[in-house]
Formats: C-alpha cells, sequence, structure tokens
C-alpha cells in the first residue's frame, strides 16, 4: 500500500464496461508527513474520496479485490481516507 494525495479527477467517455460508473481519481504519490513524491497513479475511488484527500492505495491483484473493483480491469484503487499516522520513536526491536 502507499500513500498518496488525491489531485483531480479522469473523465473517460470510451472505456471498458466494468469501467462504467466508477469514479476516477488522479493521485500524486506522497510520504507518510504528505510531502509529494515522484509517481502518478489513476486510481478507482472505494471509499467517496475527493480533491486534497491524504489516501492510501493499493495496486496489483490486491486492487481487485473490493466490493467496488471486483472483476474490474484496474492496477490501482483508492480503499481509505487517511485521518493522522502516528510514528513511534522508541525502537522495539533491533537486530
Amino acid at each position: 500500500m502507499i500513500f498518496a494525495k488525491v489531485i483531480g479527477s479522469v473523465v473517460s467517455t470510451h472505456k471498458d464496461p466494468k469501467l462504467t460508473g466508477k469514479k476516477m481519481l488522479l493521485c500524486k504519490e506522497v510520504n507518510h508527513e504528505g510531502k509529494p513524491m515522484g509517481s502518478y497513479h489513476v486510481a478507482i475511488d472505494a471509499v467517496q474520496a475527493g480533491e486534497g484527500d491524504f489516501v492510501l492505495l493499493t495496486y496489483g491483484s490486491s486492487a481487485r479485490m473490493t466490493e467496488t473493483t471486483k472483476d474490474s480491469p484496474i492496477d490501482a484503487v483508492i480503499v481509505a481516507i487517511i485521518d493522522d499516522v502516528q510514528i513511534t520513536k522508541k525502537i522495539t526491536a533491533q537486530k
């Protein structure tokens, strides 16, 4: 899974019938603090995300496991809108 920020939407009049009715959003990868990184993804929205939302994406075969994306020709899906990321500074394991 990866962190991303929704930066826009993708509109397509002609597409595979299994994509009809699915909202496609343009997402930019970000780090855990929300700072932009390099890659962009077009993801199907499974959680009613919108522009500006900090989201969690999954891709590959896992992206086709939600109710919204089941049996659809997709490679990325938004599976959560992130409220907060907590990082513990305490070391709990070492090699």
